[in-house]
């Protein structure tokens, strides 16, 4: 149905793009550059491209000085080294001085498969959303990645862009804008709201097409920007559908479901239901299998759907 892709191709056909026309960019990686794909960065501008190695604290602290310096930095490795093991540098020497330094993360979330739990990073997107001054931004396929990449090139203060391992479907249009802030609308619906991230925004649309054999007809936003959330666009579907779903392949608790209930609460509270890992470490498997062993699939999130919507008072 759809056209698969790699986010971390797309990241790395952007920033190529982006070399050829500007000679303030800097790209950092830790001994992962094959694992990025910044390797294709370094082939080209190999004067701007840097490997640390095995040293991911010093590479923030290194992405740190040359932001200061006045570079355009992007720092990439795996989600699980680039936030958790890192986040003192982070915090100190990026986000309290608002430097423009790009943290771009592969292999977040359960998709890393047989990686196991040390390399499934589930906490990623909470713990970046916790620092003052950190935008944080998880595309839901290829052409969103590069358009996300060469946005923030430009963008003022540092950035946590999260990529996963596997190809994705390719579910937007060449001519979408990316915009910081700013959700999309991938169908609009009018009995239910399903906000997806990442990888979850195609599974919301399959949902949302189970939804409608069952004559409900669903709202599905693809929410790329965890921080600042779009809460425009959550108030306004919250209130025509009085209904929402959240999905993300990450923890429930600091992720896209926590945004989204705190604006619910504080403006239009209405049932709700989140989606995501329940709490818990990963373990090893195939993709498909941990997805489905930890209910991120189409069936998992319409079945919420008719959960919500019978709090609501109004299920069909």
């Amino acid at each position: 149905m759809w056209n698969k892709k790699t986010q971390r191709d797309a990241f790395a056909e952007a920033l190529v793009e982006i070399g050829s026309r500007r000679k303030d960019v800097v790209v950092l990686t830790a001994d992962l550059s094959s694992s990025v794909k910044t390797n294709r960065f370094a082939e080209k501008f190999p004067e701007h491209h840097f490997n640390v190695g095995i040293s991911e604290q010093n590479m923030m602290s290194i992405a740190a000085g040359l932001a200061a310096s006045g570079s355009r930095v992007f720092a990439s490795t795996f989600a699980v080294f680039g936030t958790s093991r890192v986040y003192d540098q982070i915090r100190q020497s990026i986000a309290w001085p608002k430097l423009n330094v790009n943290i771009v993360a592969t292999h977040a979330g359960i998709t890393v498969g047989g990686d196991g739990a040390s390399h499934q990073m589930l906490e990623d997107v909470a713990l970046m959303c916790s620092l003052p001054n950190m935008t944080v931004i998880v595309p839901c396929d290829a052409l969103e990645t590069k358009k996300a990449v060469k946005f923030v090139v430009d963008y003022n203060g540092p950035t946590y862009i999260r990529l996963g391992r596997s190809d994705v479907p390719t579910i937007t249009q060449e001519n979408a804008l990316f915009s910081i802030g700013k959700a999309m609308v991938m169908k609009d619906g009018k009995d239910i709201t399903l906000i997806g991230t990442g990888t979850m925004v195609s599974r919301c649309l399959l949902a949302a097409e189970k939804l409608e054999k069952d004559n409900i007809d669903a709202t599905v936003i693809n929410m790329s920007t965890i921080k600042p959330v779009d809460e425009k666009m959550i108030i306004k579907y919250a209130k025509e559908t009085g209904a929402v779903v959240t999905a993300e392949e990450h923890n429930i608790i600091g992720g896209l479901g926590s945004m989204v209930s705190t604006v619910l609460s504080e403006n239009v509270p209405v049932p709700m239901k989140r989606i995501g890992i329940p709490d818990v470490f990963g373990e090893s498997g195939k993709s498909d299998e941990l997805m489905e062993k930890y209910g991120l699939t189409p069936e998992n999130i319409a079945e919420a759907a008719h959960e919500v919507m019978k709090r609501r008072g109004k299920q069909k």
